[in-house]
């Protein structure tokens, strides 16, 4: 129960907001604010749900050391879409053909904050949570990923590959993520980086959809595995593969700190995990 209240609470600020930056595409000034703000009030919602349900502090979005841990989440999500699509160019398969919109990378600011941050409050610090204390860690890390990757088919080019290779890369890498720190704030740098980095920087495609101008004037192209075809750069094979090589890193990481929740036995209590930061 606990689980769809939560969810709920958190899903309708996402579906308000998505409509409010939606009336006023094209506004780079509204956008990014409307975004901004939906990002805050969604993990504000996310704070006293949690709080109401739970009867406790929600840790995991605690502002103590928050800052740090986004920058360190967008540092390792810049480096990551980086290395994605330096590779992909090194084949041949992405080109730039000029500069394009700084206001619609300033909009793309607003636009990928809400949609990282309302996200990863949904799959992983709402879902993910919980279903990983009924469960496991490695097995919600599966579970939760698969039906991430799989909410992506309703995007704009999806395909079948398409969204397992988001399952791979982003729904089980982002839920390492959280199982190593055991805060979303690292998940939550990490996908608004990529995100923003795909779009507002390089002016690829994102997840199926191409959304406002972003820096440069880019453009994939070649074999479906090389470069994502009209889904974008994560649907290749090198987006994939970057995000196996993290989900091995951060669940390394929680094992080390003791974070690697066991399957719960019937008739057992749920163990905690530590709130490594």
């Amino acid at each position: 129960m606990r689980l769809l209240k939560q969810f709920a609470a958190v899903a309708v600020v996402a579906f308000a907001g998505s409509a409010a930056v939606g009336a006023v595409h094209g506004n780079t000034f509204l956008t990014l604010v409307f975004g901004l703000a939906t990002a805050v009030l969604a993990v504000w919602t996310y704070a006293w749900v949690v709080r109401r349900t739970e009867r406790r502090a929600p840790a995991e979005v605690g502002a103590d050391g928050a800052p740090a841990a986004v920058g360190r989440g967008m540092a390792i999500g810049f480096a990551m879409f980086t290395a994605v699509i330096a590779a992909i160019a090194v084949c041949g398969g992405y080109g730039i053909d000029g500069f394009g919109s700084a206001s619609g990378a300033i909009a793309l600011i607003g636009f990928m904050a809400a949609a990282a941050v309302t996200e990863e409050l949904l799959f992983r610090g709402v879902l993910f949570r919980i279903v990983e204390g009924r469960i496991g860690t490695w097995w919600a890390l599966g579970l939760t990923g698969l039906v991430f990757g799989l909410s992506h088919l309703a995007n704009p080019n999806a395909s079948l590959w398409g969204a397992l290779a988001i399952a791979v890369e982003a729904g089980g890498m982002l839920a390492a993520a959280y199982a190593a720190t055991r805060t979303l704030w690292v998940p939550i740098g990490l996908h608004f980086a990529w995100n923003f980095a795909g779009a507002g920087l390089f002016g690829t495609d994102v997840s199926g959809k191409s959304e406002h101008a972003g820096l440069l004037d880019g453009a994939t192209s070649g074999p479906m595995l090389l470069a994502g075809g009209d889904f974008g750069p994560e649907g290749s094979l090198f987006a994939v593969l970057a995000g196996v090589v993290l989900t091995v890193v951060f669940m390394r990481l929680a094992r080390r700190r003791g974070n690697v929740v066991p399957r719960r036995r019937t008739g057992t209590p749920a163990p905690a995990a530590t709130l490594a930061q």
